[in-house]
């Protein structure tokens, strides 16, 4: 009988979340957890993101969902835009779970990860790096040693997008 991993899932939610809606999907965020389960064995799945007081209903919708969120102050600059980079809080705490979990799955398609993801290969602790889009990522994670982890969302859409749900249809109203 084969032992079942303890994996943990570090996410990256902006970066998931903008290349997934540039391809023209939206993300269904508790599909996604029981794939990371099911897929990865993923019995943690850590989710970085911004905090904006006005979301409170999506981080509580993200929680039941199974993730932990670990939250990042926002910014909210003159023209409007907010800015919340979790990048930081993603590589301390995959340091600070590093010795609880057995292999790690990296969310996200930004190249500031390089330097986690390398040690993690050099570590045996990686499992896969699971890129949100396979047309548009960072070539810091296109290196001969790094390309063997890579999996894709693309195709993932029928699987993991999130389908509105229809009262009239489903005789639910």
């Amino acid at each position: 009988m084969r032992k079942k991993e303890n994996n943990y899932a570090f996410i990256d939610s902006q970066n998931v979340n903008l290349a997934i809606r540039a391809q023209g999907w939206k993300l269904d965020w508790k599909r996604f957890r029981v794939y990371l389960e099911e897929k990865y064995g993923v019995t943690k799945a850590f989710l970085f993101i911004g905090y904006i007081k006005e979301n409170s209903s999506l981080y509580t919708s993200l929680q039941e969902a199974g993730f932990i969120c670990i939250f990042k102050p926002t910014l909210e600059y003159k023209d409007g835009t907010t800015k919340g980079n979790c990048d930081a809080e993603l590589v301390l705490q995959t340091m600070i779970e590093y010795e609880k979990f057995d292999r790690s799955v990296i969310v996200t398609g930004d190249g500031d990860f390089y330097c986690l993801v390398k040690y993690l290969i050099e570590q045996n602790k990686l499992a896969v790096i699971l890129i949100p889009n396979r047309l548009h990522f960072s070539a810091l994670l296109k290196f001969e040693t790094v390309k063997p982890f890579l999996r894709f969302m693309n195709d993932l859409e029928f699987r993991l997008s999130y389908k509105k749900k229809n009262p009239h249809k489903d005789r639910t109203l």
